[in-house]
């Protein structure tokens, strides 16, 4: 009879060794190998132990456990890294400001207080100019939506007629001859709690990123410095100076031309609505230039609402549609046209990246993922440019060249 394999204590006995790792392959040379199959070969279980001890088992194990181990951190860590994120990439915007005040003579602490102000202000004015507004027509929502479903009554009406017909089959099989349906109604948190809610963790989630801002843009070169210090040789320091300068410089570039491109495409927008006689054009304005960081899916829900204000606004149907188409048109013309001329291929993302890095950080962070989706990705790609080990990721991430031909491999 063929000696089974021991297992635990026994089976380090039997081979004379301890166990140095979990990763370590835990395998009885002293058993006899014997053939899953009759007539199959014999397993060479020394062949099996040094396959499994190989280096290139244990990266691959250490690999995978590593890439579980980001994923769960960021998904549970969401309320912890998505300020400091945005701080990040908000330093990268203004740092090239802060270098510019220093010409001044202006110190990078008191250079980035005037700088953190002057946005805190900013984006304090534009909330207030626009709150009013934005209230309106939230509170005449309903009413809105109730002269649009009218309006668009001929359309939906199949809808509707498909709709009750389920609903009614649905009844009629769940519900028992001769007894009434329990009807269970769960109660939730208020309207009014959900938003005191949301607007306390997005105003605490504010405050912790403009002071983080600060403390950034103020240390100016501390971490980059520090970095230097502890490189051991002078060719990796020289090395870290470059990639740094020209990631941030790259990353600022591109952050700085994505804003001025949406806030003029809202800027277009609100002009073309304002010609076709839509009310609360600035509020339009700013949404435009604040969804057009999230791709596709923001320029679809701008298409939506659109459409929504434009039949309340409008009692013509064309009339109305021509607000949604206008918004259409202006963002087909931005992202073929202005976008590529700005920004170059080195600076562009494929769709296939965009769309998987969109679902990706909507995934673990929400909407603020959304918007952060683009500028992470873009920013990955321009470090994965200047870091040769990772220059493939950044050319599976960029656009075709127009001088780029497509190449079949044949065997």
């Amino acid at each position: 009879m063929p000696q089974k394999p021991t297992a635990g204590p026994a089976r380090e006995a039997s081979t004379g060794r301890q166990s140095d790792s979990p990763l370590s392959p835990d395998v009885d040379l002293a058993a006899d190998p014997v053939p899953a199959e009759p007539g199959a070969q014999t397993p060479n279980l020394e062949h099996t132990r040094d396959a499994m001890a190989t280096t290139r088992t244990r990266s691959v194990e250490a690999t995978l456990l590593s890439v579980l181990a980001v994923l769960y951190t960021l998904y549970f860590a969401r309320a912890f890294l998505i300020p400091i994120v945005f701080a990040i990439l908000l330093n990268f915007l203004l740092s090239p400001l802060i270098r510019l005040l220093g010409r001044f003579r202006i110190k990078p602490p008191f250079g980035a207080a005037i700088v953190v102000l002057m946005l805190i202000g900013s984006v304090g004015g534009a909330v207030y100019q626009l709150a009013g507004p934005a209230q309106g027509w939230i509170s005449m929502a309903p009413q809105s939506l109730g002269r649009a479903q009218t309006k668009l009554r001929r359309i939906i009406r199949p809808v509707q007629q498909v709709q009750r017909s389920v609903d009614q089959a649905v009844d009629s099989v769940g519900s028992a001859p001769g007894k009434s349906p329990r009807v269970v109604v769960q109660s939730g948190p208020s309207l009014s709690s959900r938003l005191f809610g949301t607007t306390q963790r997005l105003v605490a989630g504010l405050v912790e990123v403009f002071i983080l801002l600060y403390f950034l843009l103020a240390g100016g070169d501390l971490f980059l410095q520090k970095l230097i210090k502890v490189l051991p040789h002078f060719s990796d320091k020289v090395k870290a100076v470059e990639i740094a300068r020209a990631t941030e410089t790259a990353v600022s570039a591109y952050l700085t031309t994505t804003l001025i491109v949406n806030v003029f495409e809202g800027s277009v927008v609100a002009a073309v609505f304002w010609l076709l006689g839509m009310p609360n054009v600035l509020l339009w304005g700013a949404l435009v230039a604040c969804l057009e960081f999230v791709p596709y899916l923001g320029a679809l829900t701008a298409i939506v609402v659109f459409t929504l204000a434009g039949l309340s606004a409008f009692p013509d149907l064309g009339h109305a549609l021509l607000i949604p188409g206008s918004f259409l048109l202006i963002n087909l013309l931005q992202a073929n046209l202005a976008t590529p001329l700005l920004l170059g291929h080195r600076l562009t993302l494929n769709p296939v990246a965009i769309f998987v890095g969109l679902a990706f950080f909507f995934w673990i962070w929400g909407v603020p993922g959304a918007f952060l989706a683009v500028p992470l990705l873009a920013t990955f790609k321009i470090f994965c440019d200047h870091i040769s080990s990772l220059a493939a990721i950044g050319e599976f991430l960029g656009q075709r060249d127009d001088n780029e031909r497509r190449v079949t491999a044949r065997a």
